[in-house]
């Protein structure tokens, strides 16, 4: 089953049990990382002067938060099924959650060996050559996580030895900045995409207001998924109305 052949019948390999009880162990892991952390959030949180409802109110929000992305992930996998089997985009897209990085990776490795993604010149040879550089791809993210965090951590304690207001500012100056990022990289695309970013930072500005005066602190909580969700709605109807990308 794990022969590289000739043939351009990959789907049954990229669908072999293995991969299906590798994918399912990896994804193990992620979801017990993450109640360990939160059990530990919630065993630390007096420490950290925040009390049991200030905990569950950020576990609400992150996962409100999460919502957008997660579906942005969902709808490119869902597109990806038929191109790499379903375990090796549970891993790759459901972990990494870089699908261009994982595409890019996976045709570069394709075309070095003259095949392209989804012909029949894509082989079982090929898709094991693929599948193997976008593992590397991602174990490079991910090694450079684990090398690095030490770093950053011992550098951050010397910082807050210096200066303690550092570290309160750094952190909301690196969102800030990775979010204007990637937010100004997509204007200039059309003004489709102007379009949904005034609505939903207008959403979001009401929202936080109306939180505010009101003080309805679940309006904090909701108010990113609200912007997403009415900034989408916007993004359909401008582009319908002819705003979108212009034809090429």
């Amino acid at each position: 089953m794990t022969v590289a052949s000739g043939s351009a019948d990959y789907i049954g390999l990229a669908n072999a049990p293995i991969l299906w009880i590798l994918a399912m162990a990896v994804m193990g892991v992620v979801v017990v990382q993450s109640l360990i952390y939160m059990t530990a959030v919630k065993k630390n949180a007096a420490s950290a002067g925040m009390s049991q409802e200030e905990v569950r109110s950020a576990f609400r929000a992150g996962g409100v938060a999460a919502i957008g992305p997660s579906l942005s992930v969902v709808l490119v996998a869902i597109a990806l099924l038929p191109l790499f089997g379903t375990p090796p985009v549970i891993v790759r897209v459901g972990l990494i959650g870089s699908a261009a990085t994982e595409v890019a990776s996976a045709s570069l490795a394709a075309g070095t060996m003259g095949a392209n993604l989804g012909d029949e010149t894509f082989t079982r040879g090929v898709f094991i050559v693929a599948l193997m550089a976008m593992s590397l791809s991602g174990a490079g993210w991910m090694i450079s996580t684990l090398i690095l965090t030490p770093i950053f951590k011992r550098s951050s304690h010397k910082l807050e030895k210096v200066n303690p207001a550092l570290m309160s500012i750094i952190p909301g100056a690196a969102l800030l900045a990775a979010f204007a990022a990637l937010t100004f990289r997509e204007l200039p695309k059309s003004p489709t995409h102007v379009i949904a970013v005034i609505v939903s930072a207008v959403v979001m500005s009401i929202c936080l207001l109306l939180a505010k005066t009101l003080k309805q602190h679940w309006l904090k909580e909701w108010g990113l998924g609200f912007s997403l969700l009415i900034g989408l709605v916007a993004a359909y109807f401008a582009h319908y109305a002819g705003l979108g990308l212009p034809e090429a």
